[in-house]
């Protein structure tokens, strides 16, 4: 009789420590999944406060830039297309055509010596310079987060069970190659 209670008890530890390791996955993986989305916010307010910048700037440079209406106008189409993603990647694919007519723009400005002088640009590409610092720095910790998500879920033994869960694995952010280079938005 004693030895059955053992093997009842020997047997009830092993289940409740089964189910114990398999919360505790799961855990990991919503946990993963959570730094990941905010991750992703963090991406969200640096794009949102680089488009709510273009305004003040288009506003600064338009008085200067009368002849470069498809300058201006290619700055506010990209600033449009970051407003109107619906995915990570739209939002990046947007934050880069942004980048590129912002690097225009500013290589037009060198054209304005009024504009280069003028307080209120310097400000203005200065903060634009901080916030795409920000937007590098937050697309590596989105990047950072992405890979310890796939890494718990390709190896094992997520991959016995993450795919049970639904668990897909998720896509990093990804820059163009003409988008690799920092935007010089400094005169």
């Amino acid at each position: 009789m004693d030895w059955l209670l053992t093997i009842a008890v020997i047997i009830v530890l092993t289940f409740v420590g089964i189910l114990f390791w398999l919360w505790s996955f799961y855990n990991r993986i919503v946990r993963s999944e959570n730094r990941i989305d905010n991750a992703w916010a963090q991406i969200d307010v640096q794009l949102k406060r680089r488009a709510d910048l273009i305004p003040n700037l288009m506003e600064t440079v338009k008085g200067y830039m009368n002849h470069e209406r498809g300058t201006l106008e290619a700055v506010t189409k990209a600033r449009a297309s970051i407003m109107g993603a619906k995915t990570p990647q739209e939002s990046m694919d947007a934050n880069n055509m942004l980048t590129g007519a912002l690097k225009t723009l500013f290589a037009v400005a060198e054209s304005y010596p009024d504009l280069k002088a003028s307080q209120n640009f310097l400000s203005l590409q200065d903060e634009l310079t901080h916030t795409e610092e920000k937007i590098a720095y937050s697309r590596q910790h989105f990047n950072d987060s992405v890979l310890v998500f796939n890494n718990t879920i390709e190896m094992f033994p997520g991959v016995v069970f993450a795919k049970r869960m639904g668990k897909k694995e998720k896509q990093m952010l990804q820059i163009p190659e003409a988008s690799r280079e920092v935007p010089k938005v400094a005169f």
